[in-house]
C-alpha cells in the first residue's frame, strides 16, 4: 500500500489516526452495526486495514501494531458484525449424505448461483473504461493472490494439505517469480495503463469490493474457519476457468495483447487442472478426514458465491446507470488513454 487510506467514517478515521502514531491503546468509538455490513464503506475499510497488518503491513505504521491488544479487540468487533451479516445473508447449504459427495455439493452451490454474469458482460459489451474499472476492483485481491488461502496450510495435515500445496505452488509460479499469478496480474495492469503498485487504488474501492477480500482474510486467519477457507478456495478454483476465458476475450476484443491477457489465459489452463484437485482432494479430502467440518466447507463456498454476486450486481448496476462502479473515478489521463486505445466501436463515455 502506497499510503494509509482516506477514512470513510468514525471507525476508520479513529483507526487511521491511531496508526499514524507510535503504538498505544486504541480508543475507537463504539461500533454501531451498519444497515448492511457486507457493503458498508467504513466497516469494510477498517477491517481491511486491520488485516493488512498481517500481510505486507502499512506505510509508516509500526510493526508492533499487528499484535496490539486494543487493535485486535476492535478487529474482533468488526469481525463479529461482518460474521453476523454473513450468517443473515447466506443460508447454510445442505451437507452431502457422504463426505465422498462433497464435490457434488460444491457443484450444487455453483449451479444455484443466480448472480448476474460480469464475465459475460466484459467479454461482449464492456468499454475500455469499464474494463479498467473491473481490473481495478480485482486488484484488491489479485495483487496478493493466493496469500489469504495460504493461511490454511499450517491448519491442515495429510492429504488435504498436500492438495493445497499442489494448488498453491502453481499460484506462486512453481518457483519462477515471473509466473507468480500476482505478478502476471500486475503485468496486465501495467499493460492496460493502470498503476500496478500494491494497494494503489484502495481509496477507489467500495465496501462491497473490500468485503470480498476481507472474507478470505477472516476465514484464513481463524483456525475455527479452516473448513470455510477450504470451501472458498475449492469453489474459487471450480468456477474460475470459464470467467477468465471471457475476461481474456474481452481484453482481446478491446485490442489488448498477450501481456494483458496472460494472467487470464493462465487461469483458464491452471484452474481447469485445479478444479478436480480442489473439489475432490482438498475439500473432499478434508470432509473425509474431519466430517464435522462439512458444513463449514460448504458455507465458505456459499459466502464466496454470495459476495461475488453482490459485487457483480453493484458493478453492472452502476454501468447500467452510466456512472462509475468505483468509489472514486479513475484519473482522467488513464481513462482517456484507454478510450483512445480501444477500437472506435468500443469507445464510450459510460462510467464517467
Amino acid at each position: 500500500m502506497l499510503a494509509l487510506p482516506q477514512p470513510r467514517g468514525e471507525i476508520s478515521a479513529a483507526l487511521v489516526a491511531a496508526l499514524r502514531r507510535p503504538v498505544h491503546p486504541l480508543q475507537a468509538p463504539p461500533l454501531a452495526t451498519p444497515a448492511d455490513a457486507l457493503s458498508d464503506h467504513d466497516l469494510q475499510l477498517a477491517l481491511y486495514v486491520c488485516y493488512e497488518l498481517h500481510y505486507r503491513g502499512l506505510p509508516g505504521v509500526a510493526y508492533e501494531w499487528e499484535w496490539e491488544p486494543s487493535l485486535l479487540a476492535l478487529r474482533r468487533d468488526l469481525e463479529a458484525a461482518f460474521e453476523a451479516a454473513l450468517a443473515a445473508a447466506v443460508p447454510q447449504p445442505p451437507a452431502p449424505d457422504k463426505p465422498e459427495e462433497m464435490d457434488l455439493a460444491l457443484r450444487a452451490i455453483a449451479e444455484a448461483d443466480d448472480g448476474p454474469s460480469l464475465s459475460r458482460y466484459i467479454e461482449r459489451d464492456a468499454t475500455a473504461l469499464q474494463l479498467l474499472e473491473f481490473v481495478t476492483h480485482r486488484s484488491a485481491y489479485q495483487l496478493k493472490e493466493a496469500d489469504p488461502h495460504s493461511w490454511a496450510l499450517p491448519r491442515l495435515h495429510g492429504a488435504p494439505k498436500a492438495a493445497l500445496v499442489q494448488i498453491q505452488a502453481d499460484e506462486y509460479g512453481n518457483g519462477d517469480p515471473r509466473r507468480i499469478h500476482a505478478q502476471l496480474f500486475a503485468d496486465a495492469m501495467d499493460e492496460i495503463g493502470l498503476d500496478a503498485r500494491y494497494g494503489a487504488y484502495i481509496d477507489h474501492l467500495p465496501g462491497v469490493t473490500l468485503a470480498t477480500v476481507n472474507l478470505m482474510s477472516l476465514f484464513g486467519l481463524h483456525r475455527r474457519w479452516r473448513g470455510a477457507i477450504v470451501g472458498h478456495l475449492a469453489l474459487f478454483e471450480m468456477e474460475s476457468s470459464l470467467p477468465n476465458r471471457r475476461y481474456a476475450s474481452g481484453l482481446r476484443r478491446l485490442g489488448f495483447g498477450e501481456r494483458a491477457t496472460a494472467f487470464f489465459d493462465e487461469h483458464v489452463t491452471a484452474d481447469a487442472i485445479h478444479e478436480n484437485i480442489a473439489a475432490v482432494d482438498l475439500a473432499g479430502g478434508l470432509a473425509r478426514q474431519q466430517p464435522k467440518l462439512e458444513r463449514d466447507i460448504l458455507w465458505g463456498a456459499a459466502t464466496l458465491a454470495a459476495l461475488d454476486a453482490n459485487l457483480a450486481r453493484h458493478v453492472l448496476g452502476a454501468w447500467e446507470e452510466g456512472v462509475s462502479s468505483l468509489r472514486r473515478r479513475l484519473p482522467a489521463g488513464i481513462a482517456e488513454r484507454a478510450e483512445r486505445s480501444a477500437p472506435a466501436g468500443e469507445r464510450s463515455a459510460a462510467a464517467t
